[in-house]
């Protein structure tokens, strides 16, 4: 399988699979492009690996360690017909990213694989925000740094702000899915926030099950999203950090996800008897802004 073929397979998962994302890859040169769809494809299948339910844990652990051994061959020169390796080691070499990075991603994903309950019931929580910060780190905020490598930057603060956006959008994801994770035994909302509004694990998994969403539910869950609003604001620090040609991309980036976080907020966070997207009008509005951006960067470059 040549290099081309390799990308144009990544493509084709990143164009099946990755919503939100797709459109930012969209207004990206083609290079870059291939390059976001070649990281997008090696995250999904990591991620699909760890959640794939068919499985027991035990099997899903024994699957993900095969997979990474097969990464860590090509990582080291090893020869592969795998069209994810392929474009990955090749988006790698082109763009700098480092092997840390890239096992930082595999890590964030295998966390849920090897996190032990913290409450009984075989509940998965985090103790407070300081935990959970390092969760959305190794799942969202590695993610941000490996796209800024594809973005292209100067200034080394831009780090820091795109850790920072990656929160920003790992916790609009929490806030989306609150009722689907806990039906899987997954409550991403910290104990100590959780006690601090009056409520608890059983409570969430309660309403989840249908049971009236309560006023120290919302609450809770609005004070979440008010800390992820602040985080929206390193996403505009960053914008203009990055090379011209991929400010674009970003843009239509953040104006999705925060358009979710707003979303959310409209409905006074009743995220257990919907769940809150933004339509496809509103993706395909902020991709045509994004491209018009695209274009007038490109004649004032």
């Amino acid at each position: 399988m040549t290099v081309a073929e390799a990308y144009l397979e990544c493509r084709a998962i990143a164009r099946r699979e990755a919503k939100n994302f797709y459109y930012s890859f969209r207004v990206l040169p083609q290079h870059k492009s291939d390059a976001m769809c070649a990281v997008y494809a090696f995250m999904r299948k990591a991620d699909d690996l760890a959640d794939d339910e068919s499985m027991t844990i035990a099997s899903r652990r024994v699957a993900m360690a095969e997979w990474v051994a097969a990464w860590r061959a090509v990582q080291a020169g090893g020869a592969s017909d795998d069209a994810v390796f392929i474009a990955v080691r090749d988006t790698q070499q082109r763009f700098g990213v480092s092997d840390e990075l890239l096992d930082q991603l595999v890590q964030g994903t295998t966390m849920d694989l090897e996190q032990e309950p913290a409450v009984a019931d075989s509940v998965q929580t985090y103790a407070d925000f300081d935990e959970l910060y390092k969760y959305c780190y190794l799942v969202a905020s590695v993610v941000g740094l490996v796209c800024i490598k594809i973005f292209g930057y100067n200034d080394v603060r831009a780090e820091k702000l795109a850790e920072e956006t990656g929160v920003a959008f790992q916790l609009t994801n929490i806030l989306r899915d609150v009722k689907e994770d806990a039906e899987r035994g997954r409550v991403y909302l910290p104990l100590d926030l959780l006690s601090e509004f009056g409520t608890d694990i059983d409570r969430i998994r309660q309403v989840a099950d249908g049971a009236p969403m309560g006023f120290p539910e919302r609450s809770m869950l609005n004070s979440l999203g008010r800390k992820a609003e602040g985080y929206y604001s390193s996403a505009d620090e960053l914008l203009p950090l990055i090379d011209k040609d991929s400010r674009a991309a970003l843009w239509v980036l953040v104006t999705i996800y925060h358009g979710l976080l707003k979303r959310i907020a409209k409905v006074d966070y009743d995220v257990f008897s919907q769940r809150v997207s933004v339509p496809t009008i509103g993706k395909l509005g902020a991709l045509a802004r994004g491209m018009g951006m695209a274009a007038m960067n490109r004649v004032t470059a």
